[in-house]
């Protein structure tokens, strides 16, 4: 039998706003996957820590805060640095088109913005969590 997907959801930053990643963990729970949600004000160092205690298989990001650039980086170097570059990193948020490409370059499998829908995001993360780890 395998284990199940796991899933470590958070909010890092500020940004005070968790309506939205809320729904996401709960359509990600119901789709299988074990989610760890981290709470609100989270450090890329507690980010990385829960992420690798957890022995999770990907790390979804949610930031409003116009901060996306600096955190999803951070989150990316620590990663990498601990050994777990092998943890998918993806995110969802307010976040410029114009930034997605970077984004991208940087290790971000990927990004949703203001409009996805949780049935996207699931299949996403169907085809290439689940599946990247079965």
């Amino acid at each position: 039998m395998s284990a199940r997907t796991r899933v470590v959801i958070a909010k890092p930053g500020l940004d005070g706003h968790d309506r939205g990643v809320k729904i996401v963990a709960r359509a990600l729970r119901d789709a299988g996957m074990e989610v760890i949600y981290t709470g609100l004000h989270q450090t890329p160092e507690q980010i990385v820590e829960t992420a690798i205690q957890e022995d999770a298989d990907a790390v979804g990001l949610s930031v409003l805060s116009g901060a996306h650039m600096t955190l999803f980086r951070k989150v990316i170097e620590l990663l990498a640095e601990r050994g777990a570059d092998d943890i998918l990193v993806f995110g969802g948020g307010i976040i410029p088109d114009d930034d997605l490409p970077e984004l991208e370059r940087l290790g971000v499998k990927k990004i949703f913005t203001p409009g996805a829908t949780t049935q996207s995001i699931v299949e996403w993360a169907q085809a290439h969590i689940v599946a990247a780890h079965a």
